[in-house]
């Protein structure tokens, strides 16, 4: 029914937009990149601080600048935490991995190619789940970002008119960076939305990386395609005959925005007969449209072949478990642990866990609110809605703060919650006493509380509460004050 009047409501061209888009089913896989905040680079010892470098080009060397003869060395611990991230998302790890060539030419690709992963990930065949259905993860594989362009404009010695130039910042050159791929399971622009987010909050949890979309932490790409309904009950396995790549793109909402455009763009474009092109497009947050960047290429393009300079690397069945067994307990099963023992929701759950620091707060809070018997569901909400703050703890780690630091600031968390929520239970004699002054005063509402406005029961609430000066258990006020209007 709320469809209906929905189209009935739109224009002609709104309805036939919506038409053509209902005949198609959207089949779309994402790749994310996400730097990780290793000290040092992934195959230099420079320092990993593109953001905060106070200048351009000073965490620099001859490995990062792809200068002739300059050699390669692993990060361990980038390849460590790859690693760490294909568990958490149940993926299978490789124990014979290597790196690869990716070639392409690029003014931010220095050597003229990336070194890469390409046939033999370090994680692969995982999953996660969303509201909408499960994510396969296809593979996790971890590579060297590129420098960063600038494009900027300069004044000119020549001419008046300032001259526009790109400039190259070498600073992120070499950065670890890891790449999570998508099989093509997401089947709306929400889920791609929701899948994001529950990535970034996933990796932030383990401390791999800031994900900072603003600065190009954390990078957002989907490949998105049709297929007609028809088609897809009969071929469910078959994929579409093209893709288009969104790439680049630095916000959830504007993934969801870009996906909802290509579903539209597609659809009319397949209502004619044609095929899409497959190409890399761009979305611009102004105009609310994709944009063509380039044509997109393929595996064999990028003329892929193993590292010379790199040995292949080996773990063993213990090397794995000895990271299993370091991994921390990831969010989903924090809010199904709290959901369990402390009855929070887990509507509250999701936003207490946003950060390992303050999930580890919330932990230790909750813990002694149950054994004071407090509601620890109220004391959940308040945080959230804000009408309780706590100081999160900058420390990366609880156990770096004494307990003695620990249990003063639980300490002050739950008595001023206690405050908040303490009531005084009176005498019915002391309540009956002060309802009937307020009944006095107001003669005109007492009379219309008696012919039926039962509504003006919250006006004598607020009205006793006042004469009062402090909080009283509402149930026990409300009954009182009904029995007491209702005989006068």
């Amino acid at each position: 029914m709320l469809l209906k009047k929905i189209v009935n409501g739109m224009t002609k061209n709104s309805k036939d937009a919506i038409n053509r888009a209902s005949k198609y089913q959207l089949v779309c896989g994402m790749e994310i990149h996400a730097e990780l905040k290793t000290k040092s680079k992934m195959f230099c010892g420079c320092k990993n601080d593109p953001f905060g470098a106070g200048k351009p080009n000073i965490y620099t060397c001859p490995v990062c600048l792809g200068l002739p003869g300059a050699l390669p060395v692993p990060n361990k611990k980038a390849i460590e935490w790859t690693i760490k991230l294909g568990l958490a998302l149940n993926c299978k790890i490789n124990l014979f991995s290597k790196f690869d060539r990716k070639h392409y030419f690029y003014p931010d690709l220095p050597k003229g190619y990336q070194i890469s992963q390409y046939d033999l990930p370090f994680a692969y065949d995982g999953s996660i789940e969303t509201s909408e259905g499960k994510v396969g993860i296809t593979r996790i594989h971890l590579e060297e970002d590129t420098a960063k362009l600038v494009h900027k404009q300069i004044p000119s010695s020549k001419s008046q008119i300032p001259k526009r130039v790109s400039l190259i910042d070498f600073n992120r050159s070499g950065v670890p960076l890891i790449e999570i791929v998508t099989e093509p399971d997401i089947k709306s622009a929400k889920q791609a939305k929701e899948y994001s987010k529950k990535l970034r909050q996933i990796m932030r949890f383990l401390r791999l990386s800031d994900c900072n979309m603003q600065e190009g932490g954390m990078r957002l790409e989907a490949n998105v395609s049709l297929a007609n309904n028809e088609f897809q009950i009969t071929n469910s396995k078959q994929l579409p005959n093209y893709k288009v790549e969104l790439k680049n793109i630095n916000s959830f909402r504007f993934l969801e925005q870009g996906i909802n455009f290509e579903i539209k763009r597609q659809a009319e474009i397949l209502e004619k007969g044609e095929t899409p092109a497959q190409e890399t497009r761009g979305y611009n947050a102004n105009t609310g449209k994709t944009f063509v960047q380039r044509s997109k290429e393929s595996a064999e393009d990028y003329r892929y072949f193993p590292d010379p300079d790199i040995p292949p690397i080996r773990f063993t069945e213990a090397n794995i478990s000895e990271l299993k067994a370091n991994l921390s307990e990831l969010p989903d099963a924090v809010i199904s642990r709290w959901e369990k023992s402390y009855n929070v929701e887990a509507r509250y759950g999701l936003e207490l866990t946003k950060s390992k620091n303050l999930a580890t707060q919330i932990d230790e809070i909750l813990a002694e609110a149950s054994m004071q018997k407090l509601d620890c569901n109220k004391l959940a909400s308040f945080i959230v809605n804000g009408k309780l703050k706590i100081q999160v703890n900058p420390s990366p780690e609880m156990e770096r703060v004494s307990n003695s630091a620990k249990q003063n600031v639980i300490g002050e968390v739950l008595n001023k919650f206690i405050s908040l929520t303490q009531t005084d239970n009176l005498d019915e004699s002391e309540l009956e006493k002060v309802i009937q002054e307020v009944m006095a005063e107001n003669p005109s509402e007492t009379e219309r509380f008696k012919t039926g406005e039962k509504k003006l029961l919250n006006f004598f609430v607020g009205q006793v509460m006042r004469k009062l000066g402090k909080k009283v258990d509402m149930k026990q006020l409300a009954s009182i004050l009904n029995k007491t209007l209702t005989s006068w």
